[in-house]
């Protein structure tokens, strides 16, 4: 594609090179495995995967990179090569024992990689390895399940007696790793994503039956436009937990197991028995889940003007009833739709900050940077991604 304003991003074999470069110099020998799992951008269907509901993501073209090697010393030494990365940058953690299991501490980003290991289906060797990453950290595109389903795959390719387990169970391995370690009570979106995108296609997963089926987009003609507003969020605050719990109270009060079985009439007809703000948050995920089955829908007949106008219904959703949206993402949205060619624009990931997702035409799409550039306050990065595929084991090349 011709640059139209875009920022470039290193691809997976990029990365392994470098961090092939850097592994043999931390390390004095040469990594001999390699893997990769992707980010992710949600085009529709927000906090409604730890609700039961459906959500609509596609595997981002950037990726979270592993290179190492197999040791027989008992301990994981492991270097993170990201920028933003809490300090330091190197750990070292034994393998874990019934007797001695692992423990989440300091530095935060290891312990996506411990709570991982300690997840880890069978046994495993201590390594060396390498970290590097093209997925932004902090902007909603799912830089941890990134990490974790990278390190996952990677103690897969590095063990390869361990027999392999099913995907949906290496998803749920390392969502439980993220519950555990890093103390988010995230719902499976990203995991599942991370695991099982497939090139050309997003996902349509059903987060209460955890089944899932690929959707085609590949229509040349259109592109997403994934913009990061550069506002980085923290959501291991109060926010998202007290979302959760305000959702099952609303959940609990209409008799319901999750606010997937309830209706916009079941909501109506107990208001007055609800909080004003748990009856806003229950109103977003009930509408939102109903709005990701519609825009699916309106994809798969290549209704696009459909699907924009439930993303931009969504996004409204979002700022309004469930509030995670900022300043930042609504003025991004906002100047997005301004522009001709635009279908539609929301806010994506938990919020507070982090990206905007855009259904553009291609023909149109230096417009809407360009546009966006000049009316956005602040400083944005944009991607222009096609979906991508799912963790893989990558070649590497041991004459670095």
């Amino acid at each position: 594609m011709v640059d139209v304003g875009a920022t470039n991003f290193e691809s997976a074999e990029e990365l392994v090179s470098r961090a092939s470069v850097v592994f043999e110099k931390q390390f004095d020998c040469k990594p001999n495995v390699a893997a990769c799992a992707p980010g992710r951008v949600n085009i529709i269907g927000e906090h409604t995967d730890y609700n039961e509901g459906f959500v609509f993501p596609m595997a981002l073209p950037q990726v979270t990179v592993y290179v190492g090697r197999k040791t027989s010393t008992g301990t994981c030494r492991v270097l993170t090569m990201a920028e933003n990365a809490d300090e330091p940058k190197y750990v070292e953690f034994s393998v874990p024992t019934s007797d001695k299991p692992l423990t989440p501490g300091k530095p935060t980003w290891a312990n996506y990689v411990k709570g991982v290991v300690a997840n880890f289906k069978g046994d495993l060797s201590s390594f060396d390895a390498v970290i590097a990453t093209s997925v932004p950290l902090g902007g909603g595109v799912s830089s941890s399940a990134s990490l974790e389903v990278a390190t996952y795959t990677f103690l897969e390719q590095l063990n390869p007696a361990v027999k392999q387990i099913s995907q949906v169970d290496k998803a749920l391995a390392c969502q439980k790793a993220e519950h555990d370690f890093a103390n988010m009570p995230c719902g499976i979106m990203d995991q599942f994503i991370a695991v099982m995108g497939q090139k050309g296609h997003a996902l349509l997963i059903d987060c209460r039956s955890v089944e899932s089926r690929l959707v085609p987009l590949q229509d040349p003609n259109v592109v997403v436009l994934v913009t990061n507003s550069n506002v980085r969020h923290e959501l291991t605050g109060s926010e998202y937990p007290t979302r959760r719990k305000q959702c099952e109270a609303a959940a609990t009060a209409m008799g319901k197991k999750s606010l997937r079985e309830a209706t916009v009439a079941d909501l109506k007809a107990h208001s007055s028995s609800l909080d004003k703000e748990v009856y806003c948050r229950a109103r977003h995920v009930i509408s939102e889940i109903q709005r990701t089955e519609e825009a699916t829908a309106a994809l798969e007949n290549g209704n696009y003007a459909q699907f924009g106008k439930l993303m931009l219904e969504s996004h409204n959703s979002l700022r309004d009833d469930y509030e995670v949206s900022c300043p930042e993402l609504d003025q991004l949205v906002e100047v997005a739709m301004e522009v001709e060619g635009v279908y539609g624009s929301r806010m994506t990931g938990g919020g507070f900050g982090g990206c905007t997702v855009t259904l553009v035409k291609a023909e149109a799409v230096g417009k809407a940077i360009e546009h966006m550039k000049n009316k956005y306050s602040g400083k944005a990065t944009f991607y222009v991604c096609s979906p991508s595929d799912g963790a893989r084991p990558l070649k590497i090349n041991k004459d670095i």
